[in-house]
């Protein structure tokens, strides 16, 4: 398993993928910064002798395309060597995923590598899924000799995945689909029913909040059935009552269960 830090103190993305305040604030706070490379330190030296643990992935899709990338994106690399030198303090063994800039996109803020560890990982969504959209990927591996992974991808048909996941395999490159299970959609591995009244659960999350009239508004009116729904939900999405996607899982070359 790859431990992957996705929700960074100060947030490393600056929108909801990170569960921060909508803004990057982890470049340009010292304090931020120093919680994180003692959160790392601490993992880290929790991991260091476990080989379950394959690595750690320090920061998942950093600095978002709606941000200043000339303005942060020089701090990105600076940053990934801090950590790495705190990770280094308690653990030598482990391999280090580095993802680029504006959702694991972008490898232009990377210098030569900085650690004989390290991984470069990029995610790919909704492109064709054709080896030019990851070319620039191979060239950096070929120039520097490292191993480039693609940490995210899926999202999409059946036949987008097998055809961009037989490209991914036929030049070396590991990947990761995500997710592995989704409520009612088959765009992932397995998939399990919305339980009774769970749009009144989706009503409360999309309801405007505004003002203090709105928040109230947003109430349910009747929360037994926002219970129900929620508690629904932990039943369907329990292994047992999962369902297998077998068109996805033969995507990905494996062997559905019989």
């Amino acid at each position: 398993m790859i431990l992957d830090m996705h929700a960074a103190p100060g947030g490393q993305t600056g929108t909801n993928i990170d569960d921060s305040y909508g803004y990057p604030w982890l470049y340009n706070s010292p304090k931020e910064q120093a919680h994180l490379l003692m959160v790392w330190q601490r993992i880290a030296k929790h991991y260091a002798n476990n080989k379950t643990v394959m690595g750690y992935d320090l920061l998942n899709e950093p600095i978002a395309t709606y941000f200043d990338s000339a303005y942060f994106n020089p701090k990105l690399e600076p940053l990934y060597k801090l950590i790495t030198t705190a990770i280094r303090s308690v653990d030598k063994n482990h391999l280090i995923f580095l993802g680029g800039a504006q959702w694991d996109s972008n490898f232009d803020v990377f210098g030569e590598p900085f650690d004989d560890k390290l991984v470069y990982t990029f995610h790919k969504y909704w492109t064709a899924p054709t080896k030019d959209v990851i070319q620039s990927y191979i060239n950096f591996s070929n120039k520097y000799h490292v191993p480039v992974y693609c940490g995210e991808t899926g999202e999409n048909t059946n036949e987008w995945i097998q055809q961009f996941r037989q490209m991914l395999d036929s030049n070396n490159i590991g990947w990761h689909f995500w997710p592995y299970k989704k409520m009612d959609n088959e765009r992932c591995m397995i998939t399990f029913k919305k339980p009774s009244n769970y749009d009144s659960v989706i009503a409360f999350a999309n309801w405007p909040r505004t003002n203090f009239e709105s928040i109230r508004k947003a109430r349910p009116a009747d929360m037994s059935h926002v219970k129900q729904a929620l508690e629904g939900f932990l039943q369907s999405c329990r292994f047992e009552n999962c369902i297998e996607n077998k068109g996805y899982v033969n995507a990905l070359g494996l062997e559905p269960a019989n």
